[in-house]
């Protein structure tokens, strides 16, 4: 246990100096020792964090799920945009690029748009079979698409509809309302097109679109109105409902999704499902109000941070096929991240929300072991982001497994940086 650890939670250490170390260590050791605050953390002064972009500029990946490593390591894709302190509006760009690991990390425009947001960027992500393309979204008049653009900036193809998330096999998307998530989950959604069912609770035209990238074709597989009639419940009736965070599982074969709608003026509440990549065999997962990040296992089995049946939120690991919820990090995962599994699924990659000295953690954890391996401690203030320009940490795998790849705002600007983590897998 690491000698910050230690003290501050010795019972046999009077509150008051325990309250006198953390505030000492948090705020001198932090700002003007910074070795004896990560060995006091860590139990080592090497910092594992390593900057891969500068300013002025601001860069990010944004959402935690996808890799944004290309399949030879040496590319990662990266946002860039001009300012860091508001929410983008509807003329603002960013650029889309890559970063070049080989090449004193400069960045490689290949594209720019003005479909982004500070959480999940423009959805830039990789084409899963072809080794030099990458998806992005953008606009078309007042029509939201995505292009598939090559690491030279050729545009390949256009696509009539934003992709969400991309099947294993490059050949099948899913997409849902930007629009509808620009107002009813600001920070997510997309400025410059209006919701055509803005006006309608549960609209039966809108839900989820999968996408056939080959033929550039769409189908509704799963809408709204639909999501609204299974288990109704009181808190559903005259309010808005969404969809986020779609999901596909490891085979492709099967989506995960968030139904959510609004509760009261500023809350919300949510439903995670399943369904078979067509949006049959439709099955609701977790019904405990609160859900929030997540990522799948396997082809069966989903880890997320939700209330478990007595209301108390625990990362749960959710069992697709019985529906059964196994709690996952008993007083070791104790708040709310931005969960994924290591390429062989044997640790989490996590973070956490700034604590009350404003500092996010960034940790590992062994599914097996029930060990945590926390890596570092990053200032984030509260009041200079958050909402939705906050600046979530929302640590990503490379393809191998022994690096991370985060956003973080500690240095002043919003950039990137990498970590090696093979000598904590040992």
């Amino acid at each position: 246990m690491p000698l910050y650890e230690i003290i501050s939670k010795s019972p046999l250490i009077p509150w008051r100096f325990r309250n006198a170390f953390e505030n000492w260590v948090e705020n001198t050791a932090h700002n003007k020792h910074p070795s004896l605050y990560r060995y006091l953390h860590f139990g080592q002064k090497a910092d594992p964090i390593r900057r891969i972009t500068s300013g002025p500029k601001h860069h990010f990946y944004g959402y935690y799920e996808k890799s944004p490593w290309d399949k030879s390591q040496q590319y990662i894709a990266a946002h860039q945009v001009e300012f860091n302190d508001r929410p983008p509006i509807e003329d603002d760009r960013a650029e889309v690029g890559i970063i070049d690991l080989q090449r004193d990390n400069s960045f490689i425009p290949i594209g720019n748009t003005r479909t982004w947001n500070f959480q999940q960027g423009a959805m830039l992500q990789w084409h899963p079979t072809k080794d030099d393309c990458l998806f992005f979204n953008s606009i078309d008049q007042d029509s939201f698409i995505s292009i598939l653009v090559n690491t030279n900036g050729r545009e390949i193809k256009r696509f009539s509809r934003p992709i969400y998330a991309i099947s294993p096999t490059g050949e099948t998307a899913y997409s849902l309302n930007y629009s509808r998530l620009a107002t009813h989950r600001p920070g997510y959604g997309y400025c410059g097109s209006i919701d055509e069912f803005k006006d309608e609770y549960a609209p039966k035209l809108d839900g989820i679109w999968k996408i056939d990238l080959t033929n550039d074709t769409s189908d509704l597989i799963i809408t709204l109105a639909q999501l609204v009639d299974i288990s109704p419940k009181d808190s559903m009736k005259d309010a808005h409902h969404w969809i986020n965070h779609i999901q596909i599982n490891p085979s492709g074969n099967r989506i995960a999704f968030f139904h959510l709608w609004r509760y009261g003026e500023t809350g919300w509440r949510g439903r995670l499902y399943t369904a078979d990549q067509d949006g049959s065999n439709l099955k609701l997962i977790l019904d405990n109000d609160v859900i929030s990040h997540y990522d799948w296992l396997d082809d069966e089995s989903i880890l997320i941070w939700a209330n478990n049946k007595n209301s108390k939120p625990y990362f749960l690991l959710c069992d697709i096929t019985s529906v059964d919820e196994k709690i996952i990090g008993d007083g070791v995962l104790v708040e709310d991240g931005h969960c994924s599994f290591s390429p062989n699924r044997a640790w989490v990659l996590n973070d956490t929300y700034p604590d009350r000295f404003d500092m996010r953690t960034l940790m590992l954890y062994n599914l097996n072991e029930n060990h945590r391996i926390d890596i570092a401690r990053l200032f984030s203030p509260k009041d200079k982001w958050w909402g939705e320009i906050r600046c979530d940490l929302h640590p990503r795998w490379n393809r191998i497994g022994n690096e991370i790849c985060i956003d973080s705002v500690h240095d002043g600007t919003r950039q990137m940086y990498i970590a090696d983590i093979s000598n904590y897998l040992r």
